[in-house]
């Protein structure tokens, strides 16, 4: 049984009764004896043991301060907050800082493009970010045309309520000869362009 107090004669020696020592409030790895007389081993680390720990002041967020390994350390990680990103090309990239993000910012597509991502602007049986296109192509009315050459340069495009050009029908140059009064004969080439 553990000794907690000592008498000599009529004089106290050792009186352990009215210590209040534990092991949870004594540092980690010291020893010392209980108001029993027991010996108790130390179980503080204070709050926390940091012997372990590893961050850094960049992995802190800024102005905030921890303790690592009895260092005090001050944080220098940005608050970036609820940052927020738009892309608006096939092949943009929204490149995420670094520093603390509060989980309520959102990078998403253009409202733009977005708008354009519907399925009457996609080939039907393709899909395109979720959205089935439908598109079949539109019908198309082609136009046979014929046209006389003229001796100047021409543009001949199809007529209203066509869409395009299937076939242009180009006369023969014309070509007449007429006898003249001076016995000969006038040869004229070509038409000239109505005014």
């Amino acid at each position: 049984m553990a000794k907690n107090k000592i008498i000599f004669g009529d004089e106290v020696l050792i009186d352990l009764t009215q210590d209040t020592v534990t092991a949870d409030k004594m540092l980690s790895g010291y020893t010392a004896h209980s108001a029993s007389g027991s010996v108790i081993t130390g179980s503080c680390t204070f709050d926390a043991d940091t012997s372990d720990a590893n961050a850094t002041t960049a992995e802190i967020l800024s102005n905030k301060i921890a303790y690592v390994n009895s260092n005090k350390l001050t944080g220098s990680m940005p608050n970036r907050g609820a940052i927020a990103g738009v892309i608006s090309t096939k092949s943009q990239e929204y490149t995420v800082q670094n520093g603390y993000h509060d989980g309520s910012g959102k990078v998403k597509i253009d409202t733009t493009e977005q708008a354009k991502i519907i399925p009457e602007n996609i080939k039907a049986g393709v899909e395109i970010l979720g959205e089935l296109g439908t598109y079949t192509g539109e019908s198309i009315t082609a136009q046979t045309k014929s046209a006389t050459p003229y001796t100047t340069a021409q543009t001949i495009l199809p007529d209203s309520g066509y869409d395009y050009l299937s076939q242009v029908n180009i006369a023969a140059i014309a070509y007449t000869e007429t006898p003249n009064a001076q016995g000969g004969t006038t040869v004229t080439i070509g038409t000239v362009a109505p005014t």
